[in-house]
């Protein structure tokens, strides 16, 4: 008998950006990618740390999501049609999707970044964050908070 392969999730890069935003929603999205691309993923790890989404208009009167400076390293036995390892990528999204995030840019003054890449039954795609950025005394409310509440979760151990 054959083995089944495990369709689960298998993640490639993620971001720590929920420490740099508030977020509020989160949607999942399909990337364009090459072949190279692609094969690279499996093999090498992508920088998603600096990356953003930016919603243009195409060339036919509608709009469209993309990803912008996701750097993936060039294939290791790639020739000469490699791909470029900063090239915006395409992001597959329905329309109320891209509408919904573009509303969210340009009324809210939100943000759109990458938190995770990952491998999804051998597709790729990538988790988006939709949010507002913190200011330096909100990180810092954050990181108090955080260790109070292990602090009183220490206490609870040692009372036991």
């Amino acid at each position: 008998m054959s083995e089944t392969k495990n369709q689960g999730q298998k993640l490639i890069a993620s971001n720590p950006s929920r420490s740099n935003y508030f977020i509020s929603e989160v949607v999942e999205a399909g990337l364009v990618l090459t072949g190279t691309e692609v094969k690279s993923l499996r093999s090498q790890s992508p920088n998603i740390r600096d990356s953003f989404v930016e919603v243009r208009p195409d060339g036919n009167g509608k709009i469209e999501a993309m990803l912008l400076n996701v750097h993936i390293p060039p294939y290791s036995h790639g020739n000469i049609w490699n791909h470029e390892p900063l090239r915006p990528r395409k992001l597959l999204l329905h329309r109320h999707q891209i509408n919904k995030i573009h509303g969210a840019v340009i009324q809210k003054g939100m943000t759109i970044v990458p938190t995770k890449l990952y491998f999804l039954r051998g597709r790729v795609k990538v988790e988006l964050a939709i949010g507002k950025g913190k200011k330096k005394h909100d990180k810092r409310e954050t990181l108090k908070k955080k260790s109070a509440e292990r602090e009183m979760d220490l206490a609870r151990k040692v009372r036991r």
